[in-house]
């Protein structure tokens, strides 16, 4: 019989969890509250607004904002409504958010005020975008709150025509070649993510989660177990230490997600060792190397507090984690961990023929599981390498010890993970090439105390030429954002080659990485 064994998809957890607390305060934000009755009546008039103006299941929504309540719901009313979300990066540039609008093919797109001047050049620009829906009064756009208080009062908040299978969420997630990839999740994706971190995330049985990473990214995906238990989201639009740690204590805030560049800013504040921090209970951290060094004087000065979390776009989210008590201060090998599988998905470190390599031996880290992407978009290449032997191969170099621990050695290309953000070298080469005075280039990750890994560019000048290394960063930050701006550039007479004439980044790296356990970039 079809669907009598379906799970339960993510509407329906959505839909669930807002019934069940109608009364509570959901989000919260600059001191304005909005209830779980008040996000599900909000989120009904934006699924009959999505309908009214002619979206159709299948279609796309996308969504450029910084952190704010009505980002969350821009993310879950495409699902609603039987459509697509896919999320545009707030650091990103013209070029990457119109590549995102036409590959993806979205006909709406909800906006911050913020960005208004970016919406108008995408509407101008983007084939099939018709509709800029902007969070707030703005001069682009229609406000999508101004026309949702027009929608008659009643009905109720469906959970949408979605089925576990149907493709729900099209993530764009960079690619090692700088070609910018597509995963493809199902609804039966996200619910697992919302499950799968519910249990495998040691998260406070008091909810009261204080976002200030980009929740249109990683940090959105505490949003849903938040709801699931009552608990109540407090956002800023972005992260700052001083405003952090106010909002921490005046909160008492018992969770949080940051990556370890904010870590590092914290631990750096004057500020931290007079702010109240004692409901803190969970400090989750990720999306790039954090030094164990550091890691340990966290643990240090503010306690037992910091879980790991390891996964990827294409894995929907779900990796390892390191608990709270697994933070083992005397041993900065095991803080060099990214823990251990979380339910609902396997992990293995396998081998170029697919095997399972022995435990403290180097392969790939691959996963299986419900919530892996159903492949890349419009890429069926990349998707049969990526999906090879029916697992998700991650690129991530790892070895697994004989207590089941997993830990990262080295990335499989040529990715930078630079502040919790994948920066990918090709594209800042394509950029400096287009320098006069460049005649090559290579970029490659260096450690960084402060960024896990920072860009560093290596350039070999025309015979002649000269070039100074601050405008070929300002080049880079220009065409590309801040994120990819390089951190240093370096110049040098010749770039070493492998046998087929690449520049090899292997030899360049080296001498940066040498000695160190964790070598990733």
């Amino acid at each position: 019989m079809a669907g009598l064994r379906d799970t339960a998809t993510t509407c329906d957890i959505i839909v669930s969890a807002l019934r069940r607390f109608p009364d509570r305060v959901a989000f919260r934000m600059d001191g304005k509250d909005m209830t779980y009755r008040q996000t599900e009546d909000t989120l009904r008039r934006w699924v009959v607004l999505l309908h009214q103006r002619g979206f159709l299941p299948g279609q796309g929504v996308g969504l450029l904002s910084l952190n704010r309540p009505e980002a969350w719901l821009a993310q879950v009313a495409p699902a609603l409504a039987g459509g697509r979300y896919t999320a545009l990066h707030p650091l990103g540039s013209l070029d990457d958010h119109l590549h995102a609008c036409n590959e993806a093919e979205l006909k709406f797109l909800f906006v911050d005020p913020p960005f208004a001047e970016r919406a108008a050049q995408l509407l101008e620009r983007a084939d099939g975008l018709e509709m800029i829906f902007t969070l707030g009064p703005s001069e682009v756009g229609e406000d999508i709150n101004g026309l949702a208080a027009e929608v008659p009062v009643g009905g109720r908040l469906d959970r949408g025509p979605h089925g576990p299978d149907d493709l729900a969420y099209l993530l764009y997630t960079g690619g090692t070649t700088g070609v910018p990839k597509a995963a493809m999740l199902s609804e039966r994706a996200f619910s697992t993510l919302a499950n799968g971190t519910a249990l495998g995330w040691d998260l406070p049985g008091d909810m009261r989660y204080l976002a200030v990473a980009p929740i249109s990214h990683a940090a959105g995906m505490l949003i849903l177990p938040t709801l699931m238990r009552g608990g109540t989201v407090i956002l800023q639009r972005r992260f700052d230490p001083s405003a952090w740690l106010r909002g921490m204590a005046a909160e008492r805030a018992t969770i949080s997600l940051l990556v370890p560049t904010m870590i590092y800013a914290l631990l750096d504040s004057p500020e931290l060792d007079r702010t109240d921090l004692s409901d803190l209970h969970t400090l989750m951290y990720g999306a790039s190397p954090i030094s164990p060094t550091r890691l340990a004087e966290g643990v240090e000065r503010l306690g037992p507090v910091f879980c790991q979390l390891y996964g990827q776009t294409e894995s929907g989210g779900q990796g390892t984690s390191l608990w709270r008590h697994q933070h083992d201060v005397s041993d900065l090998r095991r803080l060099t961990s990214c823990g251990t599988p979380m339910p609902f998905n396997r992990v293995a470190i396998l081998d170029a023929e697919n095997n399972p390599a022995p435990d403290g031996e180097a392969g790939e880290i691959c996963i299986q599981g419900p919530s892996v992407m159903h492949g890349y978009w419009k890429q069926p290449e990349l998707t049969e390498a990526a999906l090879a032997g029916g697992w998700l191969h991650t690129g991530d170099i790892g070895v697994r010890d004989e207590e089941g621990f997993f830990y990262i050695v080295d990335r499989k290309k040529d990715m930078i993970v630079s502040g919790g953000f994948n920066v990918f070298p090709r594209e800042i080469e394509d950029v400096l090439g287009q320098h006069p005075a460049v005649s090559a280039c290579a970029v490659i990750g260096v450690p960084d105390e402060k960024w896990g890994e920072a860009v560093r560019a290596l350039v070999v000048l025309r015979p002649g030429a000269k070039a100074e290394p601050e405008e070929l960063i300002a080049l880079v930050r220009e065409r590309k954002g801040p994120v990819y701006a390089p951190k240093a550039v370096e110049f040098i007479e010749s770039l070493p080659l492998t046998p087929v004439g690449k520049a090899d980044k292997k030899v360049l790296r080296a001498r940066y990485w040498e000695g160190r356990d964790r070598q990733v970039g």
